[in-house]
């Protein structure tokens, strides 16, 4: 059966300028799916893009963003076995090589090769169809809603950086951020029982939220005084995407604690304390709790086994996906 010959997309020609446009469809190759679109998100990275702030090495203008996304499959190539047409799925962004030593060990977004990624050097998912490789795209269960998946790509970024963290059972935990990154990772962490679990930020809707999703207190700034948590975390998480976050971060770590940077602090330098002794994770250090189970696993495919199973929630005042208006259901 033949595909879809034409698409709209959103296609960025340069910072600042955009347009609705027709697209011819590709057919996939014999290694690639092409996927209708059912919703994507839009990543404070997108917002970078648009106002010309993504380092020039990052990004092929003109291009289709969107790389936080999930979709229906139309068709796969003849070497692609593992999804067929109907299916729903997700898709890894960066298109790593899978040979050099960091993706041998398994981290992939610090592949070596020359730098690629969906919605950023490739057409993304700011269209009503995306052509993907094979081998990053994850069968999802039928069960779920495709508009939660598009959270998936966030979580997966968020369950990196608790895994890299390693936080024990009893651990005192601060959250710096009460974004779509920073509820995520309030989840996430709740899954490794921690003593103490703060979340810092400024909108109280999102603090409630963060309540619920297992937050033992919250503080808003300015409003509340945040200074009784310096030298406090034994784990710091960071997803305010402020370069002014990036200090508090380091003073509310404990002397030897670890530190996460997670959101995008844009350009320009930060001062950091002077007087912090942080260190990385104890070699060997594990944590317990419901969370360990993720442990050993790529993040991508930790992410889909959170929401294959109902983990992740993402209702009213949860981190929500915004559909483009352009989606076809």
């Amino acid at each position: 059966m033949a595909g879809p010959a034409a698409a709209r997309a959103v296609r960025l020609t340069r910072p600042g300028q955009h347009e609705l446009v027709e697209v011819e469809v590709p057919a996939p190759a014999a290694d690639e799916v092409l996927v209708r679109v059912a919703a994507t998100g839009i990543c404070g990275s997108d917002v970078e893009l648009f106002d010309g702030r993504r380092p020039a090495a990052f990004v092929r203008y003109p291009v289709v963003p969107g790389h936080e996304w999930a979709g229906r499959v139309v068709a796969a190539g003849a070497a692609v076995r593992h999804v067929a047409a109907g299916d729903p799925v997700v898709a890894e962004g960066i298109r790593s090589c899978g040979v050099c030593p960091r993706c041998r060990d398994g981290d992939t977004n610090l592949c070596s090769a020359d730098y690629a990624e969906t919605g950023f050097t490739h057409p993304g998912a700011f269209s009503d169809f995306v052509v993907v490789p094979g081998r990053l795209v994850h069968r999802l269960p039928d069960t779920r809603p495709l508009e939660q998946a598009a959270l998936l790509e966030p979580a997966a970024c968020v369950i990196g950086g608790v895994l890299a963290a390693a936080p024990p059972a009893g651990a005192r935990v601060v959250v710096i951020g009460g974004g779509t990154l920073g509820l995520l990772a309030v989840q996430l962490f709740a899954m490794h029982s921690p003593s103490e679990l703060v979340v810092v930020g400024r909108r109280a809707g999102a603090l409630a939220v963060a309540g619920e999703l297992g937050a033992t207190r919250t503080v808003r700034v300015p409003d509340e005084d945040a200074g009784w948590l310096e030298e406090r975390a034994d784990v710091v998480f960071e997803a305010a995407g402020n370069p002014a976050a990036v200090p508090q971060a380091l003073s509310v770590a404990r002397r030897g604690g670890t530190v996460v940077l997670e959101g995008i602090a844009g350009q320009g330098a930060v001062a950091a304390p002077g007087q912090q002794g942080l260190g990385r994770p104890p070699a060997g250090r594990r944590g317990t709790g419901t969370g360990e189970g993720l442990r050993g696993v790529p993040r991508e495919v930790a992410a889909v086994r959170l929401h294959r199973d109902g983990a992740l929630r993402s209702s009213s005042g949860t981190p929500r996906v915004r559909r483009a208006e352009l989606s076809v259901h």
